[in-house]
């Protein structure tokens, strides 16, 4: 694979489909939203809609939802044209302390003690500044036939995801595998509940055949693929940060924009033999499953 050294589009830019989720949550805002509905109304899995929108504006879609009803019943408490009961019930809200108990959590006090207005919702609306990410997309695709990845795996979502590095010390102190194929390292990630904005993510090494794994280690056979696929340079600092700012560029602004059909399947970062994070100039290449 060699690198075009900048960013080519692989069809004419498509819409936004995310400012269109934006503006249908606006017009059905106390409705029953569901992440399946939201994504059906973009095309997506819910999976894949799930990983950008996340990307995108920093919270799960439900998240969002929930933050979007809190602000307006902030703005209805300002106005005193509802009780908390009725501001509880439209919010979706199983009862009046559920209400209260969100509402103090988002604005630092409750509802009963709202008195002036708020500010816009914190990172919901803003874009996240990726001026400083080393991202370029390599060939428009690359095909990759099936392999397996062995490895230590767990389930994560934005409540626990900074544990997602400590998977990786575990690994590279079990390696080499038996029937590890080579010296690189893969990052896999899949999903583990549908619609519920968590993800599996496993740190591993591809493997050959069906050997005898550690204790705690698992195995995932990943299906022959094409991917698009993106390098990230690294600049010498903290690899996590710069993975997160390179995930919210790939998922939040990049493939939203592509035109590309993508397929629920796992997706991987792959690290080079002899990989050093703290190593300016060291890279990882990115791979989402497309159709072509």
């Amino acid at each position: 694979m060699a690198s075009s050294g900048s960013f080519a589009p692989m069809s004419e830019p498509q819409p936004d489909f995310l400012a269109d989720a934006l503006a249908y949550i606006e017009a059905h805002l106390f409705d029953a939203l569901s992440v399946r509905a939201l994504a059906d109304v973009t095309g997506l899995s819910p999976y894949h809609f799930s990983r950008m929108f996340t990307a995108r504006f920093g919270m799960s879609p439900i998240a969002y939802v929930r933050a979007r009803r809190l602000l307006a019943a902030a703005r209805r408490l300002e106005a005193g044209d509802a009780s908390l009961a009725e501001l509880a019930f439209d919010c979706g809200f199983e009862s009046q302390e559920a209400f209260t108990r969100a509402f103090k959590r988002e604005y630092g006090v409750p509802p009963g003690e709202f008195r002036r207005a708020v500010a816009p919702l914190r990172q919901t609306i803003e874009e996240n500044d990726m001026s400083d990410i080393e991202l370029v997309q390599l060939e428009e695709h690359v095909r990759r036939e099936a392999f397996s990845v062995a490895g230590l795996r767990a389930a994560f979502d934005e409540s626990n995801k900074s544990g997602i590095p400590a998977l990786w010390p575990r690994l590279l102190s079990n390696l080499p595998l038996a029937g590890q194929v080579d010296g690189r390292s893969y990052g896999v990630i899949w999903t583990a509940t549908p619609g519920r904005g968590s993800v599996n993510y496993m740190a591993g090494v591809e493997v050959r055949g069906d050997t005898k794994l550690p204790a705690g280690f698992e195995k995932i056979d990943i299906a022959a693929q094409t991917y698009i696929v993106f390098r990230q340079t690294l600049d010498g600092g903290p690899l996590h940060p710069q993975l997160q700012a390179a995930a919210r560029e790939i998922w939040g602004k990049r493939l939203p924009k592509l035109g590309v059909k993508l397929v629920q399947a796992p997706d991987f970062e792959l690290c080079p033999e002899g990989f050093n994070p703290m190593q300016k100039g060291a890279y990882i290449d990115v791979y989402v499953p497309v159709v072509l």
